[in-house]
């Protein structure tokens, strides 16, 4: 009877102790209440860039980044292409005795720095510290094969070519070999799909396809690489258009003072911004770029300054 009566207990002990941890485990549950869902902000990180004394910016009209986490900036003012570290320091600047009047920047894959003058009417191609590579363009506006009229931004493809948006004179893309031959070009004044008004920024999504800001018809038209019209996205004017890490797309509209990121289907999923001289405002914000970190420039023409966001 001992043994009997042992066992009963043990077994009452065993179903009290499940019972208790059972209801620990939902009263556990009921009370952790469910995060919300993360709010994404892009929070401005105030005076980030450190310039020697007696040096300004102009106009900022691009940034760019290169795969050394060198920050490249390109304005309307002295020594117009400066180079910053990842911490804001300045580590060395040119291009007085050859740019006119900075626009658009881009970096390619072997690290190059792109720029395009809509001073001089040029294409340029630099090293990283500056040496010139490559000019295109005679230094006169013109529409011919191997002139631009005022060119605005630069894409590459996977294969050494690159794209240029010939914008504010000639309204079209001309489509370049890696040693500057003129390929093909298209695109006409007007508001029909593959025509523009003022094609100001120039993106190669994943896929392969080109991303126009189209900006004076307010509208993104998408192409494939032989000029063929395949989408429009309207509904702001995109000024400067870059990819996050992820592949979203973001918008630089300076009608709006705003900064927009875009679904995959163009739509627009969020903005940022306002008109202001505050860190986080906006004064024409131009064009924008990622680091792989996911930090966030934007260059402001009017705001004459690069602002970082942290996401």
């Amino acid at each position: 009877m001992t043994l009997r009566i042992a066992i009963l207990r043990l077994k009452q002990l065993i179903a009290v102790a499940l019972c208790v941890t059972s209801m620990g485990s939902m009263l556990g549950q009921a009370s952790e209440p469910k995060s919300p869902p993360a709010i994404e902000e892009l929070k401005p990180v105030p005076n980030f860039f450190k310039l020697p004394v007696g040096s300004t910016l102009g106009a900022c009209s691009a940034v760019a980044i290169s795969t050394q986490d060198e920050i490249i900036v390109f304005h309307r003012g002295k020594r117009p292409l400066m180079v910053f570290d990842s911490g804001g320091n300045l580590l060395r600047s040119w291009g007085d005795d050859l740019i006119g009047s900075a626009h658009g920047l881009r970096l390619d894959k072997d690290g190059h720095i792109w720029t395009t003058d809509v001073g001089s009417h040029r294409v340029m191609k630099f090293n990283s510290h500056g040496k010139l590579l490559l000019s295109l363009g005679t230094g006169k506006a013109g529409a011919g094969d191997h002139e631009f009229n005022k060119p605005t931004d630069l894409a590459f493809g996977s294969h050494g070519e690159f794209f240029v948006t010939d914008g504010y004179g000639n309204t079209r893309v001309l489509k370049f070999a890696p040693s500057g031959k003129l390929l093909h070009q298209w695109g006409t004044p007007g508001k029909r799909d593959g025509e523009f008004n003022l094609p100001h920024s120039i993106v190669m999504d994943r896929q392969g396809r080109l991303l126009v800001g189209d900006r004076e018809n307010e509208r993104i038209q998408i192409f494939d690489q032989s000029g063929h019209w395949l989408a429009t996205w309207p509904g702001f004017a995109p000024y400067g258009l870059a990819f996050d890490q992820s592949g979203q797309l973001y918008v630089a509209d300076a009608r709006a003072n705003q900064v927009i990121r875009l679904t995959a289907d163009g739509d627009v999923e969020k903005r940022w911004g306002r008109k202001g001289s505050e860190p986080g405002e906006f004064d024409l914000p131009h064009m924008l770029a990622f680091d792989k970190l996911g930090n966030l420039f934007v260059a402001e023409v009017n705001g004459r300054r690069v602002q970082k966001f942290q996401p």
